[in-house]
């Protein structure tokens, strides 16, 4: 059993360095089933062999109890499709479906969007009491916006998207 200072990967027993040691999420419950459920439907229909080896370990580790981050890009792809087209709602539910949207948001991607989204509202917080001057939404690229707020003589610009909410321009 490895402890707090071990250098040795808490799966395999073999060593680990500190810089590469990973952050492991816990999927449990009605989260788990669904994953598994949709990594086994997908590993169903998969043919290319490099991608059932993938979706065999999101298996592998949802019946481990925890998702690494070797896990996580995979497992993310199929839950968000899952949400996206209505998959996971309609065949287990707005409970599951609460429950993938919870673990999305621990996941790598969803914590970057929630630190990027963070980011975005401390900018706009800059324009708080000042008089909106104007306020312009435009398309960048499919599923990409821009939102431009002039207030106060303060000129904010921020991107939203699947990649998240990132900030483009801060001027006066």
């Amino acid at each position: 059993m490895s402890d707090v200072g071990s250098t040795e990967s808490p799966k395999s027993g073999g060593p680990v360095s500190p810089a590469r040691e990973r952050k492991l999420i816990p999927v449990r419950g009605e989260v788990a089933e669904v994953l598994r459920a949709e990594a086994q439907a997908v590993l169903a229909m998969v043919q290319d062999e490099g991608r059932r080896g993938t979706l065999a370990a999101v298996v592998a580790a949802v019946d481990d109890g925890e998702l690494g981050d070797d896990d996580a890009e995979a497992a993310e792809q199929l839950l968000e499709l899952g949400l996206v087209n209505g998959r996971i709602r309609a065949l287990y539910g707005p409970e599951a479906e609460q429950a993938t949207i919870s673990l999305l948001r621990r996941l790598p991607r969803g914590r970057a969007a929630a630190e990027s989204a963070q980011e975005v509202s401390e900018a706009l917080s800059s324009l708080e009491g000042r008089l909106v001057e104007q306020i312009a939404v435009r398309v960048v690229s499919p599923g990409e916006f821009a939102v431009s707020i002039s207030a106060g003589g303060l000129e904010l610009s921020a991107r939203l998207g699947r990649a998240g909410a990132r900030l483009s321009t801060i001027g006066a």
